[in-house]
């Protein structure tokens, strides 16, 4: 297997409990020399503005925020990718995106990702 394509639909900023998951998940993976893209849709670009994830837990009992993880997914490899369409929908730009943001990747890029047996894809 070549590399893991994670696509965050569910990963609302509403809901923090479930963001953590997926960076922890990507991290390991990208820790095991698997390529690892992340693509964010839907309202989960809303983590890539400034200063949102950053303001996120998963648990009052954590001390790690969102965008910890995310930088930590990062820093083992991954690569963050933003649907169009979905910053279009909310309002947001690329000029406007944390720096960790590595360009963008929507659904035909997810798709061929997922299509190539060398890939798996994973939805959160």
């Amino acid at each position: 297997m070549k590399g893991i394509a994670l696509m965050l639909w569910a990963a609302d900023p509403s809901a923090p409990e479930r963001l953590v998951t997926p960076f922890f998940h990507a991290a390991a993976a990208a820790a095991m020399d698997l390529e690892v893209e992340i693509y964010f849709t839907a309202r989960s670009v809303l983590l890539l503005q400034p200063g949102v994830a950053a303001g996120l837990r998963a648990s009052n009992l954590v001390d790690k925020t969102v965008y910890q993880a995310m930088q930590e997914a990062v820093a083992h490899g991954a690569r963050l990718l933003a649907c169009t369409d979905a910053l279009h929908a909310q309002g947001l730009s690329r000029e406007g995106l944390i720096p960790e943001c590595a360009g963008h990747g929507g659904a035909v890029q997810y798709m061929a990702r997922v299509a190539d047996p060398a890939w798996r894809g994973l939805v959160f």
